[in-house]
């Protein structure tokens, strides 16, 4: 199935609108997912919606809500995100973060109890329209669905690491990656598809490497590996603790429960490079650095080296020509999504393909 970008975005609104939220918030949540699917991002796009309206109807989502300040420090910030919207949570947090790092040249913002946050460089992206550095560490209180390096069942989350760099002349530097081998989203788009995944990202239920997805999507689950081995493995531990204990939303440390609600913590430390004095050092070295690497042969099966970001700028202009491709179970989800908080199905099929 494929969707043009502005009927899809209208049928996500009402199926969030349905659910509580105000005009404004609808409309956020809506644009920030299908943004996530023009990136190429599916695994944090539209197909979230039908574990959002589970988390509703659970009371495991708030709509409407805004981040609470429990510390204003200057520099420092300290904010709860009252289980609201990550798409609306993370919005405001990211402009407040933003505004003291233009005022102090720094900002370091401790955001916990947020819903799901969705795509982390979003508000990377934020951060590098306006010349800013920013680095993100955020855990994820869900399901622990990830093993620790060494071990054979889940003990923690995807905990998403991201850094957003301005790059002088050109497009912005943006690594946006979880710490598992593949994000979760990954494995429920392959299943839905019917389609194997590569050995190394997911463990079945006795620990050992499998090609079938269905481990991570449907019960009895695996686990998923970290990226890296150990590598990956410390960078999730280094987000539990900083992104779920420093900022005080929680971790991950008791047995699999059967709530829907996705919750992140996410420490960000948003930076003003001005403020060093290195700008013509930093322009010419960026510059001369990014060169070098892009003069590397491209490898057996690539046109050409990339660096983070040009992936997702390049799928975009694809995706904004072509439409956006939704595999038809995905798509059944989110129609059954729509019904259980009041929306007739067919409504939502009428908006997506622009009626």
């Amino acid at each position: 199935m494929i969707f043009k970008k502005e009927p899809l975005t209208r049928a996500i609104e009402a199926i969030v609108a349905a659910g509580g939220s105000e005009a404004r918030e609808a409309k956020l949540v809506a644009e920030n997912l299908v943004t996530a699917n023009l990136l190429g991002h599916d695994s944090h796009g539209i197909g979230m919606i039908p574990r959002y309206v589970e988390a509703l109807v659970e009371g495991g989502l708030s709509v409407n809500q805004r981040p609470k300040v429990q510390l204003d420090a200057g520099a420092l910030l300290a904010l709860d995100g009252c289980q609201g919207y990550g798409q609306s949570i993370g919005l405001e947090a990211t402009r407040m973060a933003i505004e003291r790092a233009q005022a102090h040249g720094l900002s370091i913002t401790a955001l916990g109890n947020s819903h799901h946050l969705g795509r982390i460089g979003h508000w990377a992206e934020m951060a590098v329209a306006v010349g800013l550095v920013s680095i993100h560490f955020v855990n994820v209180i869900s399901f622990a669905r990830v093993a620790p390096y060494g071990g054979a069942d889940g003990r923690f989350g995807t905990n998403p690491f991201c850094v957003g760099i301005p790059l002088p002349g050109e497009p912005p530097f943006v690594l946006d990656m979880a710490t598992s081998a593949v994000a979760q989203g990954k494995l429920r788009v392959a299943h839905n598809k019917g389609a194997k995944i590569p050995l190394g990202w997911l463990l079945d239920g006795d620990g050992n490497p499998t090609d079938d997805p269905r481990w991570g999507v449907v019960p009895p689950f695996g686990a998923m590996a970290t990226f890296g081995g150990h590598k990956g493995y410390g960078l999730a531990v280094a987000c539990e603790l900083l992104g779920g204990a420093l900022t005080g939303g929680g971790t991950w440390h008791y047995p699999e429960s059967s709530k829907r609600r996705v919750l992140n913590g996410m420490l960000s430390i948003v930076i003003d490079p001005r403020r060093f004095g290195t700008a013509a050092a930093f322009e010419r070295e960026a510059h001369a650095y990014l060169e070098w690497v892009r003069q590397s042969p491209p490898a057996p099966g690539f046109d050409r080296v990339r660096i983070a970001g040009e992936p997702e700028r390049e799928m975009r202009v694809k995706r904004e020509r072509e439409g956006i491709p939704v595999d038809q179970e995905t798509w059944n989800e989110i129609r059954a999504a729509a019904a259980k908080i009041g929306l007739q199905p067919g409504h939502i099929d009428s908006l997506a393909e622009g009626g």
